[in-house]
């Protein structure tokens, strides 16, 4: 194999692991997690869940029902894990992949395929399920999530915020001076950088010449590196960094050492720039394969609880498929509303612009 080939095949030596590709647990002197069979069952069932929906997203987009979709295929134990540490005061800024999150966050998927699919501006309410509208802009939702937590911070309110981004976000400035921010108001928020070792095309060794998570030293806070792949891990040491967080220690990044299973979105092409040997070298790694196996080595679940749940996976495909195809088309002036919270004399004249527009169309 390559060089190339196996970029991140070895896991690096300061990987935070609890439970290894084959499924088997090991303990970390720091970061512990006892979870019930009745909780394991439930984070195997959330991540057979979120890929099936990601799944049927792609095919949806793909038979021109959906004008992009930004697939999690391989990143499921870091949105789960990470999501299901959050409290119901915490609040979460997503970018435009955390479709695993938004799962935990209670928010309906076919809310995130109208968004994609160009019929609504989100879908859902924020505040409601504490859990902010997608951000497109690179890295900028990191500024937003440090302004959350200084105003959790000044409210005295116990809780913290965690938002999400990829390694390529790393390189935005947004992302920096976030960390500043963060680090001199020791504010409660937790970065969450799911490394899944590629900025569309980039590989990783063109972000960064260390591992990520060490440049959160460089402003002042602590940063770990967890095994993306390991749901147990993510979830130990998310909930551990948003106690700390809310319990006035401030910042923590954590870099989730991941891998990008599927294109950047549906309108990218990794074979123009990996190799596919490097690829099946990640299956190995497959998140749901090492819960599974684990289950079946510790009798957690039988394989009646194994197609029970596969079941209810297909039957949440299909509900999803129909539910997107019946999404209302909105009308077309509809996308002047509520850009602005009071009328604005160029959205006005915009609006009016555009509507003599489709008039041109009437028959």
């Amino acid at each position: 194999m390559t060089a190339d080939a196996s970029r991140g095949a070895e896991a690096p030596p300061e990987l935070i692991q609890l439970l290894t590709p084959e499924g088997e647990r090991v303990e970390h002197p720091d970061y512990d997690i006892d979870l019930t069979p009745e909780e394991i069952r439930g984070l195997y069932r959330d991540l057979v869940m979120v890929r099936r929906v990601d799944l049927e997203a792609v095919a949806l987009q793909r038979q021109g029902e959906l004008g992009l979709w930004a697939s999690l295929l391989g990143q499921e134990a870091a949105q789960i894990g990470s999501g299901r540490a959050l409290t119901e005061a915490d609040m979460a800024f997503p970018t435009y992949r955390e479709h695993g999150v938004a799962w935990c966050r209670g928010v309906d998927p076919v809310n995130l395929l109208g968004l994609f699919r160009g019929v609504n501006h989100g879908g859902w309410d924020p505040a409601e399920h504490n859990f902010h509208l997608y951000t497109i802009v690179i890295g900028s939702q990191t500024l937003h999530a440090v302004g959350y937590a200084m105003g959790i911070q000044r409210d005295g309110a116990e809780a913290a915020s965690i938002v999400y981004f990829g390694d390529g976000a790393t390189s935005q400035g947004d992302v920096n001076e976030s960390f500043i921010w963060a680090s001199v108001f020791n504010a409660p928020v937790v970065f969450f950088c799911q490394n899944n070792q590629w900025a569309i095309s980039e590989p990783l060794e063109k972000q960064s010449r260390i591992p990520l998570y060490r440049r959160a030293s460089g402003f002042g806070f602590p940063g770990v590196r967890v095994d993306g792949n390991d749901v147990f891990a993510c979830l130990a040491v998310t909930r551990k960094a948003l106690a700390d967080a809310r319990s006035g220690q401030g910042p923590m990044l954590i870099e989730a050492f991941t891998y990008r299973m599927g294109a950047h979105t549906t309108s990218d092409d990794p074979t123009r720039y990996r190799v596919a040997a490097e690829l099946e070298a990640w299956k190995l790694k497959d998140p749901i394969e090492r819960v599974r196996a684990y289950m079946f080595k510790n009798q957690i679940a039988d394989q009646e609880f194994f197609d029970a749940v596969d079941a209810e996976a297909d039957e949440l495909g299909r509900d999803v498929r129909k539910r997107c195809l019946e999404l209302p088309d909105p009308e077309p002036l509809a996308i002047f509303d509520n850009v602005y919270a009071e009328r604005h004399s160029l959205i006005d004249a915009e609006r009016a612009e555009f509507a003599t527009y489709l008039e041109g169309f009437e028959a």
